[in-house]
């Protein structure tokens, strides 16, 4: 056997050997992928999906609101399970529901087609929110560019969390001890930053490495 030919073998055993080999997924896979997207769909479905694999994001009441084309932002609302002592939002549902915040924008565009993971998350506290939050999320590359080369990437996020302001009816309906916090929560105001990093797998080809699309150790 020619030298020529050997190296022609041994190319052809390599690619063959490839981890990066897509698989084809299982049923209980295409399953998981089905209410995955079936979660992204409306708010209900988030509940419930949350309720289920998500405690933390459903006790929190977090939900994702479409305000564009290609444009989503999450709020959580001011309930008791987020507040404080000194009833404020606490800071650990800030920084908790940032991870959730920039994970729901994606998945809302994967469709589930990818198993994400955060990598990184560095969150700055400005000032103190004392009504709901909203997380206006921007991805520093174009995901969709990324998600059509099919392959593994990183993608970092930027969020702005927002303090809502409350509408003076809602304020004129507080008890008296309970009007100052709401001046403070009646106009809109920046509340905290946010930087994200996740590392984002086709479903396939987690599979094909790993030999199950849930496992990600």
């Amino acid at each position: 056997m020619s030298d020529e030919q050997l190296e022609t073998q041994v190319i052809q055993g390599a690619a063959q050997a490839s981890p990066t080999t897509v698989a084809s997924l299982s049923f209980m896979d295409r399953l998981e992928a089905s209410i995955a997207r079936l979660s992204t769909r409306n708010n209900f479905w988030h509940r419930v999906c949350s309720m289920i694999w998500l405690p933390y994001a459903f006790r929190s009441g977090i939900h994702m609101k479409r305000v564009g084309s290609d444009t989503f932002q999450a709020v959580l609302p001011f309930k008791r399970f987020n507040r404080n002592w000194y009833n404020a939002m606490a800071g650990a549902a800030l920084l908790a529901n940032s991870e959730i915040a920039g994970g729901l924008y994606i998945f809302g565009i994967t469709g589930g087609d990818y198993t994400l993971v955060c990598k990184q998350l560095t969150y700055d506290f400005l000032r103190p929110c004392f009504g709901p939050a909203v997380y206006r999320v921007t991805p520093r590359d174009d995901l969709k560019a990324l998600i059509a080369t099919g392959k593994e990437f990183n993608l970092t996020v930027d969020l702005e969390i927002i303090q809502q302001p409350l509408l003076p009816a809602t304020i004129a309906k507080l008890k008296k001890q309970d009007r100052l916090m709401a001046r403070l929560a009646a106009k809109e105001r920046r509340v905290g930053r946010c930087v994200a990093t996740f590392h984002l797998t086709p479903a396939a080809h987690q599979k094909s490495k790993r030999g199950d699309t849930r496992r990600v150790g």
